[in-house]
């Protein structure tokens, strides 16, 4: 009888010793997988996903989903041997999402600050589409630059050397083409009253041999036509396009989705250019799972996306927000569209 209780001990303290060990250790991986999608014509929380005011709004029905990837991090072994094997889940490790030197909190914040960009350029790349007033805003003045006694943060530019300015660029191009040392004329407004000053070039930092006035041009929308994003606690700069396409279609006529489940992903700049994204193989997981048929690709992401595409989900290539939009509008006419296959 001691024998048998012995044997059966030994044969026991292994197991238990792995369970206690498996429940309790941590893995130094987090596991990617499909998270939440939300319809960008649709309300969150009582709210309207993309809430546009000052417009006449026209009808929007089907969906135009934004998509996310979940991070599950702290996971014990069990937890990462279960994930791996789910089949809807990734392993990568701990340091390409939260790296050496930064804690969990600066990550979050910095991904949180990428997603208020991404509506920032969402509703510029919008109202650039659209043709609606934008202004270039004055985000910053260096201390030491040569506009520090002329121009202040918030100041709006009107012309910069006789250029017109409609983008940031605009001030770019306007300054490098101008040698140091020159005087160029500024008209700017501050506090809706136009001034106008004159400014002495310095010599760029870089040592280009090109023309520096040290401020920080930001784009700006402008008019009666305002638009509030309202989705919380979500990171990364990926949701511009479907936010960009969200804002296009509650300000014209007809419906982009066609009434029908489109889902994407995509950054946006002002300019509409469309940009790649990470995890975009548990996006259009996510995607078919609500009931996606149709999904917006970054043309960047292609090739990986059609490697792993989802039973029953058509894939959209999409370069730059003209694209995009004509895509849809093909779909809804029966047309052949752009694809990742």
């Amino acid at each position: 009888m001691n024998r048998r209780i012995f044997t059966l001990l030994a044969a026991l303290i292994p197991i238990l010793t792995l369970g206690i060990v498996g429940s309790v250790v941590t893995v130094p991986f987090v596991a990617l997988g499909p998270g939440p999608t939300f319809n960008t014509l649709g309300e969150f929380d009582g709210k309207q996903v993309v809430d546009v005011q000052g417009a006449e709004l026209k009808s929007a029905s089907g969906n135009l989903n934004m998509t996310t990837v979940s991070v599950r991090d702290q996971l014990n072994i069990f937890d990462a041997f279960r994930l791996w094997i789910d089949g809807e889940h990734g392993l990568v490790p701990r340091a390409e999402v939260y790296p050496p030197g930064q804690t969990r909190d600066d990550v979050d914040k910095s991904n949180q600050q990428q997603f208020k960009d991404s509506e920032d350029s969402a509703e510029l790349a919008a109202f650039n589409y659209l043709k609606l007033p934008t202004a270039v805003q004055l985000a910053n003045v260096s201390d030491d630059g040569p506009a520090k006694d002329v121009l202040r943060k918030g100041d709006e530019l009107v012309t910069v050397d006789g250029k017109h300015i409609v983008t940031a660029k605009d001030v770019v191009a306007a300054v490098s083409s101008v040698k140091p040392g020159t005087t160029i004329g500024v008209v700017f407004r501050r506090d809706g009253v136009e001034q106008t000053a004159e400014i002495t070039l310095a010599p760029r930092p870089d040592d280009s041999g090109k023309g520096y006035l040290g401020i920080t041009p930001d784009e700006i929308s402008k008019g009666p036509v305002k638009v509030a994003f309202n989705l919380g606690e979500i990171g990364g700069p990926s949701a511009g396009l479907m936010f960009t396409l969200a804002v296009i279609d509650k300000l014209t006529t007809g419906d982009l989705s066609g009434g029908k489940f489109i889902a994407g992903t995509g950054t946006i700049d002002p300019d509409g250019k469309v940009g790649p994204i990470g995890g975009i193989q548990y996006k259009m997981i996510a995607a078919r799972e609500k009931g996606a048929e149709t999904f917006l690709v970054p043309a960047a992401n292609c090739n990986e996306a059609a490697q792993r595409t989802p039973a029953g989900l058509r894939l959209v290539k999409v370069e730059n927000l003209t694209g995009a939009v004509q895509s849809l509008e093909d779909i809804n006419a029966g047309k052949d569209v752009p694809s990742c296959g």
